[in-house]
């Protein structure tokens, strides 16, 4: 059964959207079967993918309001290699056509499982703001991969999503949990940043990928292009760092399954 990450952080331009397409094109690179679920209705994740947002015809709208199976709203053909439940100016009307539902905040999980089982990882793309839809995103994960600017204020803007993240785990998703935190747009000759950096990995651990993503030109090109930075410049510095957390990200994955199974063996 697949992996669902979300990817969240109620501060936006921090590399949200980035790290999806990046992160699900790297992992799709490896073989991997991945499906994005853009829940932004900006629509970035699918105008990055290489979709027209405004021609799709069935978007996260359809899929969380009107009861459309996944496997109608699903796009196969991507710039990514991924598959992609797109997202446009209609999802905003989902906010509130949400209310309406009993279990509203389960949509997303009970849309998902008919799929789960065909994907080795689903990443959802959440909006910069604690809102229904991220509520969605968070009920159907089973973890949280939370992007951030070492910059200041960014530690306590962290320690509030992580605190918010626990209450609505407590609510919507008991076993909901951090994934990891990566810095993104990282530029090393910035004192702060590194001072921020240190600060990170003493209150977080190894919860802090070692990846870091770079401020990089081709990573802020790929967009305009439609595809993620591996398909526009795969020898940038910003592709081969997104590369490279997707191999972190699959080892410990791996060591996480190694030590589930030594943990039964034992019993």
């Amino acid at each position: 059964m697949g992996k669902v990450i979300a990817i969240a952080n109620q501060k936006g331009g921090v590399g949200k959207t980035t790290t999806c397409i990046n992160l699900a094109a790297s992992m799709a690179a490896t073989r991997r079967k991945v499906l994005v679920i853009d829940l932004d209705p900006q629509g970035n994740a699918t105008m990055g993918s290489g979709i027209n947002k405004y021609d799709v015809e069935r978007t996260a709208y359809e899929l969380l309001v009107e009861d459309t199976p996944i496997s109608e709203v699903i796009i196969t053909e991507t710039s990514g290699a991924y598959h992609l439940v797109a997202a446009n100016a209609d999802v905003t009307a989902a906010e509130i056509r949400l209310m309406e539902f009993f279990a509203r905040e389960l949509r997303l999980r009970h849309a998902l499982a008919s799929v789960r089982e065909h994907y080795d990882y689903i990443f959802i793309d959440c909006p910069p703001s604690l809102n229904m839809l991220t509520v969605n995103a968070m009920a159907a994960a089973d973890s949280i991969l939370v992007p951030m600017q070492c910059e200041y204020y960014a530690l306590e803007g962290l320690t509030a999503l992580v605190d918010t993240i626990g209450k609505l785990a407590a609510v919507v998703n008991p076993d909901l949990e951090i994934e990891g935190v990566l810095r993104t747009m990282f530029d090393h000759r910035n004192r702060l940043a590194n001072e921020v950096s240190d600060q990170l990995k003493q209150h977080f651990g190894d919860k802090v990928y070692r990846t870091i993503i770079p401020r990089n030109v081709r990573l802020a090109e790929a967009p305009s292009f439609g595809a993620p930075a591996m398909h526009y410049d795969k020898s940038s510095v910003g592709a081969k760092a997104y590369l490279a957390l997707a191999g972190e990200i699959l080892r410990r994955q791996e060591q996480a399954d190694q030590a589930t199974i030594s943990d039964r063996e034992s019993v």
